[in-house]
């Protein structure tokens, strides 16, 4: 029978997957857009809602300008697609931006890619789950004051579904994120109809006066509205995030897969950009009113509205408008919203893993990150991205607004690396192609990753004007920081590698002219005899049976009792005047490698296996004290010589069941009970 643990692993994560299955997890198109574009999708739920908030502070003229910075950002993102386009046909083995930086612009570019993404797709699933959390505590009064438990609940529900696999979570969150777009853009085309027929009512809001939070000198032309325009657009800009994901993602494809992802990005892009367009288009059109201070911003002839106005977001106020005859579509687009914006934490589930596996392989992050688990998904990945964002979740609150300030500075500084990368990818190969035919489209993809390099630039350089001071330094230091601590990983397992390297020259020289093995006896019984017959079987140079005189009769007796077994290993008793088993050993051991340098010395270790875990606290605790000791001993090896216990029947089909990763190891052999340690 399956022990618990493993029981609720299985229905949580599901039976392993075989390697050979890995193709079976690939996706189509139609699995792969909800799976890589729910958090670029989703982020038409609060990018309008970000422009209108902040143009509100220079009062009702300054929504003149939300088309041309809808505009603005439609442009960017129509060029940034188009450049991602070139990205994952040139480079499909799925490193995206981080492979990109790294091979046009040297490894402390891509390092810094590297380190822009991990915190990117942290700060999505804290950003999106919160907004999702505060979401559904505007509809349940109950989870109002538990936003953070709940958001917190909510990332391991994600990291489970993720942890089955990306097919199996992808077919799970597929159909939220098609009604989503559904709904959205049903919206829009029955909004636009009922305002051709001269049918479209005026929003709740639409009644109310919205005025300036903050007078700028000047008005709107001058220096201070110019950045308030500026930050409404870095605001905006948010629209983008998510774009790089496909890139990283190409591996996850179907064959062909750059095909296959080339056109999933241009399905995000047109659907993002129609969408986005379309909820700023109505807002406008139906007068919403969305303020930065509500309270006191928005006025009823001519008094504020007071506390005890309720704000809602910009869809939620089109939906109510758009459907006033028809509430089950109210619902179902402000259901849908909620959703998608827990949906979108899903794909930084998908791309945070991957990234983190390729680092990893390159020797910048921990060798786990790099390993599938048994659904075949990098279970290491999605398990560090859930903790990493809980931790944040919980550090603010849950709080949206805390946490937007130190978004999208991550993805700029990817994608200004990257179209950098793609200039100089397409500049070299130019110089080494001859086709004309192919030149030229050389020369086009260079001239889109040209201009994609100047407009990503620029978001870039505005968004650290107009949020450093807000949070995104947050968002910076912490990049600081992963690239560092990823340089020393770097550093860590290159000096590992350079001191465990055996020299061609010095490789006949690696093997010991002898190995000398020492048996630990404590008492003669079963462990000991089978101690000294494995020992004895390994043909040793020499070999003795050691053991500590703590109680001096009892040292005698256990001498007079080996003699009259006449056991053909001899006997050494080591003195010890304070009762310590650990320091005598450890001595003779050392004593034993100063006589004889150029051996080894093998300590065998008589050990209990036992079957329950309160027998671990009533056995072994000298053997452990003293490999803990033996392993920072050069020259010396530990054996451990298991002695099962009849409490330990059975466990071997427990532990065999319940071993992780057996996928990714592949079948192996009964457990080696010789541990080497410091050869």
């Amino acid at each position: 029978m399956p022990s618990v643990t493993e029981a609720v692993k299985r229905v949580l994560v599901g039976r392993p997957f075989r390697s050979e299955k890995l193709s079976e997890t690939l996706l189509p198109k139609r699995i792969a857009l909800p799976v890589f574009a729910s958090d670029a999708l989703s982020s038409v739920a609060y990018a309008p809602d970000e422009i209108f908030l902040t143009l509100s502070i220079a009062g009702i003229a300054a929504y003149a300008f939300s088309p041309w910075i809808a505009a603005a950002v439609v442009v960017v993102m129509l060029v940034v697609v188009a450049s991602y386009r070139q990205n994952v046909h040139a480079y499909p083995s799925g490193g995206g931006d981080y492979e990109v930086a790294t091979v046009n612009l040297g490894p402390n570019a891509g390092l810094t890619v590297g380190s822009a993404l991990l915190v990117d797709y942290v700060l999505t699933v804290a950003v999106s789950i919160s907004s999702g959390a505060q979401y559904a505590a505007a509809a349940i009064p109950a989870l109002r004051g538990h936003e953070a438990l709940f958001a917190v609940s909510l990332v391991l529900l994600l990291m489970a579904a993720n942890l089955r696999g990306l097919r199996e979570s992808g077919a799970a969150f597929a159909i939220p994120t098609y009604i989503f777009m559904a709904s959205i853009l049903g919206m829009a085309l029955w909004g636009f109809a009922r305002f051709l027929f001269g049918d479209l009512p005026d929003a709740p809001s639409a009644q109310y006066e919205l005025t300036a939070e903050h007078d700028i000198s000047g008005g709107l032309t001058s220096l201070a509205g110019a950045f308030l325009i500026l930050r409404a657009f870095s605001s905006g800009a948010a629209a983008l995030t998510g774009v790089e994901a496909i890139s990283n993602g190409v591996p996850a494809f179907r064959k062909p897969k750059s095909r296959n992802a080339a056109t999933t990005l241009l399905l995000l892009g047109l659907t993002s950009v129609t969408m986005l367009v379309s909820i700023i288009t109505l807002a406008n059109v139906t007068g919403v009113r969305f303020a930065e201070d509500p309270e006191h911003q928005l006025l009823r002839d001519g008094v504020p509205v007071g506390d005890g106005y309720v704000q809602d977001p910009v869809i939620g106020q089109l939906a109510a408008t758009v459907f006033d005859h028809f509430p089950v579509a109210f619902y179902v687009v402000t259901a849908a919203t909620g959703v998608i914006l827990v949906l979108a934490a899903n794909t930084a589930f998908n791309g945070f893993p991957v990234l983190a596996s390729i680092l990893a392989r390159d020797g910048f992050l921990p060798k786990q990150l790099h390993t599938r688990g048994d659904r075949l998904a990098f279970s290491n990945g999605i398990i560090a991205l859930a903790l990493t964002a809980i931790v944040l979740v919980l550090a603010f609150d849950a709080e949206v607004t805390r946490l937007i300030q130190l978004y999208i500075v991550g993805v700029f500084v990817s994608f200004t690396m990257s179209q950098t990368g793609m200039i100089r990818h397409w500049t070299r190969h130019l110089r080494e192609e001859q086709d004309p035919a192919k030149r030229a489209q050389m020369r086009r993809s260079r001239v889109i990753n040209s201009v994609g390099l100047g407009l990503t630039g620029l978001v870039l350089v505005i968004v650290l004007l107009t949020k450093f001071t807000q949070g995104a330094w947050i968002a910076i230091l912490a990049m600081v920081v992963v690239f560092a601590n990823m340089k020393l990983i770097r550093r860590h397992y290159a000096n590992v590698a350079r001191e465990i390297e055996v020299p061609a020259e010095r490789q006949a020289k690696a093997l010991p002219t002898g190995v000398r093995g020492i048996v630990l006896v404590s008492k003669i019984h079963k462990p000991t005899i089978r101690a000294l017959a494995y020992a004895r079987a390994a043909r040793l140079t020499d070999l003795q049976a050691v053991t500590v005189a703590v109680d001096p009769q009892e040292a005698a007796a256990l001498q007079r009792r080996w003699e009259e077994m006449d056991l053909p290993v001899p006997l050494t008793v080591l003195d010890s005047p304070y009762r310590d088993v650990t320091k005598p050993v450890l001595e003779f051991v050392r004593s034993m490698r100063q006589r004889y340098p150029r051996d080894l010395v093998t300590v065998y270790v008589p050990e209990y296996v036992v079957g329950h875990w309160w027998e671990t606290f009533l056995h072994n605790q000298s053997a452990l004290r003293l490999r803990a000791r033996l392993r920072y001993q050069p020259g010396v090896m530990v054996a451990s010589v298991p002695w099962q216990l009849s409490s330990s029947a059975g466990m071997e089909d427990r532990v065999e069941r319940a071993a992780p990763g057996t996928v990714r190891r592949g079948p192996v052999g009964p457990a080696p009970t010789h541990h080497q340690e410091n050869p």
